[in-house]
């Protein structure tokens, strides 16, 4: 078992990676001192493949538990689905004393996370992750957040997990599609912090034209941990965001997120809309920081191995995808935070991008 801690005084946790981890849920909860009953949150992608085996091992463990899923997607990480989940807690008798298990991807384990966070005034909860997405980026860090219909992740609080376990054979269920688009955080990872995984990653990307196969997923576990720890480093320093080096995590997300809500739901998935704000904050970067070009063309073409879209698709707005970037929380007091890189592996904040010059990162992304 591959594990990474995270220092962050009485907040400490570990994440926990090895294949087959799963049915270690009960014994490692335990092990965390955690006690009562355990609320399992998950969603109707998920639960049928894994929540029995998650509530065995912690039954075996002696925790007696609640299963409580939602209908899988984006759309579903609201007010709404959170104030139906809390009420179904409180119906099966959950108090203080309980815990939360986000069983899921990145939607699970926002929206979970965010009601830990807010029940009985907070109460502990465990991730576990099973997209790509969520085992090397969002589980770990403590952000939770639900939308609302004038932003993503607008409404949250930093709580943090009192475990993560990562299984990576829960990816081998995962289209190739959903498989690449996670991978867009593993190539901002390198690109901020571990360039010498870029290659890594590059070749990965050819072992997945079907999907994680499981000879793959013996190589994972180490690879997941090494993008744990690189994410884990950075909270470390700045756990709640407030000395601006947490804000390099961002990288691509500024106007990915712009692209990204400016489509329809689900027409681009969250990583095609990081890997086009990659490149726009590329292009940026060569022309404000000093990257060079062929650092520019090491990410550009892992991207594209990773067939992870470079171009924006038809149907995006430039002036509304502008609009939704200007809308952004990374805006402080009506300016913009937005994280170029001086070099590969040196990433910087910067407040001298315009809105004229966010307008010609999303030009540059028009197809040719």
């Amino acid at each position: 078992m591959a594990n990474v801690s995270l220092s962050l005084g009485p907040e400490s946790y570990e994440v926990h990676v090895s294949n087959g981890a799963l049915e270690s849920i009960g014994y490692l909860c335990s092990n965390a001192r955690l006690e009562g009953k355990a609320a399992i949150i998950t969603d109707t992608n998920v639960g049928p493949l894994y929540a029995e085996r998650v509530r065995l091992s912690l039954e075996d463990s002696g925790f007696t538990t609640s299963l409580h899923s939602f209908p899988a997607g984006e759309a579903q990480k609201n007010l709404a689905t959170v104030e139906e989940i809390i009420c179904e807690m409180v119906t099966e008798g959950h108090d203080r004393t309980s815990f939360v298990v986000a069983l899921g991807g990145g939607v699970v384990g926002d929206m979970a996370g965010f009601i830990a966070s807010i029940y009985y005034r907070g109460i502990p909860f465990v991730q576990i992750p099973t997209s790509v997405m969520a085992q090397v980026d969002s589980s770990v860090g403590g952000k939770t957040a639900v939308d609302i219909p004038c932003g993503k992740n607008l409404i949250g609080a930093f709580h943090q997990p009192r475990l993560v376990l990562i299984d990576p054979t829960t990816l081998t269920t995962l289209s190739p599609r959903l498989i690449r688009e996670g991978m867009a955080e593993m190539v901002k990872h390198a690109a901020i912090r571990k360039p010498g995984m870029i290659h890594t990653l590059r070749e990965l990307a050819d072992e997945i034209d079907l999907g994680f196969t499981l000879s793959t997923i013996d190589r994972l576990p180490d690879i997941i941990a090494a993008n744990i720890a690189i994410k884990a480093r950075i909270v470390e320093e700045d756990e709640k965001e407030t000395l601006g080096i947490r804000a390099f995590l961002n990288l691509g997300h500024t106007i990915g997120h712009g692209i990204e809500a400016s489509l329809p739901y689900g027409e681009l998935l969250h990583g095609e809309a990081v890997s086009l704000g990659l490149r726009a904050a590329l292009h940026l970067s060569r022309q404000h920081a000093g990257l060079s070009a062929a650092e520019e063309r090491d990410i550009l073409d892992t991207l594209r191995a990773l067939e992870l879209p470079l171009t924006l698709p038809a149907g995006v707005d430039i002036d509304h995808a502008l609009a939704l970037t200007a809308s952004d929380k990374k805006f402080q007091n009506g300016s913009i935070r937005f994280v170029l890189l001086k070099q590969l592996g040196y990433p910087i904040l910067s407040k001298d991008i315009t809105r004229q010059d966010l307008r010609d990162a999303l030009t540059h992304l028009l197809p040719q």
